[in-house]
């Protein structure tokens, strides 16, 4: 078995939780056991999938597809739990057995790499969109995530976790390899890959892309009204009063990263992703 347990300190001695290794993958405990099952999951060619790593604007992403798929109001949206629409595949809840059975067209998540997806999702038989967002920024978001868990018990520094980013030893392992492993599927027919700071460029422009890649035929107005629903979105969830301030900005990590935390960073990006041609917008 390519599955072993690791351990996950969550200050420089532990971690109160554990992950899991899958083919050399630090994963999350709830995926023990359910490998090959996904691997093996029934894709549906009307099914659309949204994948990205943890802390990518997931979120805000799944409102925005939810709404140009669906023709939803924003308002509306903001009343539902849209969670309770678009389940993630390897979660305990809702479950595999109740993904398999939901009606068509199925909206699905998940924080996997490309390589334990669904087999058929691989041979293009339904579509992914795929978002990446600046390392930077992520790594903050993440780092918050940890704290604000309490099953994630993390205690450490910014600085230890940040750390632990750039070596690959947090959920979902690499993020360096994660979207490198996308990146190269960019143009696979059945594969849309964005970026998350693009949504706060232009939107306009992502929105059409979305509604061009799902297949929604929609003229000028409808484009523009579209687009201004999905502005609204963007701020209910980055301006949200529950949230932390600017949680969801571009150019959150200069708050909090030293010069030298920065200066390391980049030696470890430029490193990890020196023969990659794909590049981010650290700040607006």
């Amino acid at each position: 078995m390519a599955e072993s347990e690791a351990e996950t300190p969550s200050t420089p001695g532990e971690f109160e939780s554990k992950y899991f290794e899958f083919h050399g993958v630090r994963l999350p405990p709830f995926c023990r056991g359910k490998m090959e099952e996904i691997a093996n999951f029934p894709v549906r060619p009307s099914d659309v999938w949204i994948v990205t790593y943890p802390k990518s604007g997931t979120s805000l992403l799944q409102e925005v597809v939810y709404l140009v798929s669906q023709g939803a109001d924003p308002d509306e949206i903001g009343l539902m739990n849209i969670d309770e629409q678009l389940p993630v595949l390897e979660y305990p809840q809702p479950g595999l057995d109740i993904i398999k059975e939901l009606t068509s067209p199925r909206l699905i998540k998940s924080h996997l790499p490309y390589r334990f997806l669904p087999s058929d999702l691989h041979n293009g038989d339904s579509k992914v969109i795929y978002m990446a967002r600046n390392p930077k920024d992520l790594v903050v978001s993440y780092y918050q995530f940890h704290r604000s868990l309490r099953t994630m018990s993390y205690r450490g520094t910014f600085q230890e976790f940040c750390r632990r980013f750039m070596n690959d030893k947090l959920g979902y392992g690499s993020w360096f390899e994660h979207v490198q492993e996308f990146w190269e599927h960019r143009m696979d027919a059945n594969v849309l890959f964005l970026k998350y700071e693009d949504m706060h460029r232009d939107l306009v422009t992502m929105v059409e892309q979305l509604a061009r890649f799902l297949g929604v035929s929609c003229d000028k107005a409808q484009l523009e009204s579209l687009s201004e629903h999905c502005h609204q979105l963007v701020d209910q969830c980055c301006n949200a009063e529950a949230l932390p301030v600017g949680r969801g900005r571009v150019g959150l990590w200069k708050d909090i990263f030293t010069v030298s935390m920065n200066e390391k960073f980049d030696l470890v990006y430029k490193q990890k992703m020196g023969k990659c041609n794909l590049t981010f917008d650290f700040y607006l």
